[in-house]
């Protein structure tokens, strides 16, 4: 006779919860309320939307440190509450662009919002569990509503983003699942602590050192798309050029913090056990990615495009931190993608104070360079913005991203790969080329004749989240230090 399992409310600790189901709830909340009214102003779900955002915030900031929950599948460390932190101010940077006069498209369906949410609470999922199962639910929750959200901008080549991103995330979802069947055949468990302790006991059996080495080369290729690493970055351009510009600017950070943090989570188990190779791996993909989408950035003749190679550069840049495994190296990660966060949303955000129905400059491309042409001359303050915008992702002191760079480049000293930290250097002076491309064009080029038949946009919630981007890119210079020793602070705490 079966023993009955008595399962206490206490012991689950639902509380860890709370942040995913309170972004679940207003996903919810926004269909229930479209299906009773459907002639209710749009605007109101951009409000239910952040509202429910700084709802789970509070709850988020709420939550005790190093603490498991819900059949100890969810994991609370200071990697989970700061990663969460970032995907929830984001999300909060990137949709009061929904408030904006001229909209996009896809902004009219209530779905997109609820869609929005569900896509959150997946990246929520991903980064609070080390639970192989649970992070496959959140990466297909969040890269499932992404798809249709892409789609959604309701554009031609946004059709074919959609479509492809959709192919480059099944076949990373293939092999990720592939990798954790290999795990799970070699330990009985999906839970990565206990894997951990399985593999520390078998790691001189040969059998098993092969099953290890599929399993990582699995797990890399599916983490590889998602982090858009050589050779399975060629979707990002694509997918960015056809999402509309704050989303691109969206897909570009917060994605890749989530997929990051499982990244660590993994990569940072096999360095753990000692299985170096998984390292060296790591180390060549980074150096590979951050120098060849440099290169391809230089020749682009899209603004656009030519910011998701930088996208990719930077993601390859912080993947050399990652195989450090050191808490220097993880605090790097997150000190890095914080203030690289406001200044890539708003570089991106900038691209939609110009536009126009009509690809009037290029036949191909919807932001060449040469509509920015002369831009001092006619939007003065938007020209010193995205100026700004550019010298910091180039890493120009002493501008928000500079400290991001320097701080990763000190850790790599630190943990004896001074050759590595030359090689991020040396990146970033190639990078410095094809930002200050912009800037040439904006100040010393003369503007394109005709301008005025391009329309600009003024709107207020669009100014306020570029002069809240650009408010973070300059205070940054005053108030890294305290970030750097919060960040150090909460990742030391849980151990990594």
């Amino acid at each position: 006779m079966l023993t009955p399992i008595h399962v206490s409310l206490e012991s689950l600790n639902l509380l860890t919860l709370a942040p995913m189901l309170i972004a679940i709830a207003g996903g919810l909340t926004i269909l229930i309320l479209d299906l009773l009214n459907d002639k209710l102003d749009k605007s109101l779900y951009v409000m239910i939307t952040i509202l429910f955002l700084f709802i789970d915030l509070g709850a988020i900031l709420g939550l005790n440190i190093n603490v498991r929950g819900f059949f100890d599948v969810i994991l609370i460390d200071g990697i989970s509450i700061i990663s969460q932190i970032l995907i929830i101010a984001g999300s909060m940077l990137f949709i009061p662009l929904a408030l904006t006069s001229k909209r996009f498209h896809e902004y009219s369906y209530p779905e997109f919002f609820a869609l929005f949410l569900f896509m959150v609470a997946g990246f929520q999922f991903m980064v609070t569990s080390d639970n192989l199962i649970l992070i496959f639910v959140g990466i297909e929750t969040a890269s499932l509503a992404l798809y249709t959200l892409i789609a959604l901008h309701n554009r031609a080549n946004s059709y074919e983003a959609a479509v492809k991103y959709f192919t480059m995330g099944a076949l990373s979802a293939a092999f990720f699942a592939m990798g954790s069947a290999v795990i799970y055949g070699l330990t009985g468990s999906v839970e990565l602590y206990k894997v951990a302790e399985v593999m520390s006991t078998r790691l001189n059996e040969t059998g098993l050192m092969i099953a290890i080495f599929g399993s990582s080369a699995l797990l890399l290729v599916a983490f590889g798309f998602k982090l858009s690493l050589f050779p399975f970055h060629t979707w990002a351009p694509d997918v960015y050029e056809g999402a509309s510009a704050p989303l691109a600017g969206y897909m570009s950070v917060v994605p890749k913090v989530a997929a990051l943090v499982v990244s660590i989570r993994i990569f940072g188990m096999y360095i753990d056990l000692g299985i170096e190779w998984v390292r060296i791996v790591i180390i060549a993909l980074a150096v590979i990615t951050m120098t060849l989408s440099n290169i391809m950035a230089l020749v682009q003749q899209d603004v656009k495009r030519m910011l998701a190679y930088s996208s990719i550069s930077h993601a390859g840049f912080i993947m050399a931190a990652l195989a450090l495994d050191t808490t220097e190296g993880t605090t790097s990660i997150f000190f890095y993608y914080t203030l690289f966060m406001f200044t890539n949303l708003g570089a991106f955000s900038m691209l939609w104070i110009s536009r126009h129905k009509n690809r009037r400059f290029n036949e191909q491309y919807d932001h060449p360079y040469e509509k920015f042409s002369g831009f001092i001359h006619i939007m003065p303050v938007g020209a010193v913005i995205m100026a700004l915008f550019m010298l910091s992702l180039a890493g120009v002191p002493p501008f928000s991203v500079f400290w991001g760079k320097i701080y990763v480049m000190q850790a790599a000293v630190n943990s004896g790969y001074i050759w590595l930290a030359i090689v991020m250097g040396i990146n970033s002076a190639i990078s410095a080329y094809y930002y200050l491309k912009l800037v040439v064009y904006m100040f010393l080029k003369e503007p394109v004749k005709d301008v005025d038949t391009v329309y600009y946009n003024l709107s207020k919630p669009l100014l306020a989240i570029i002069g809240l981007a650009t408010l973070a890119t300059v205070t940054a210079i005053f108030y890294a230090q305290p970030l750097l020793s919060y960040l150090y602070y909460m990742i030391s705490a849980s151990g990594y």
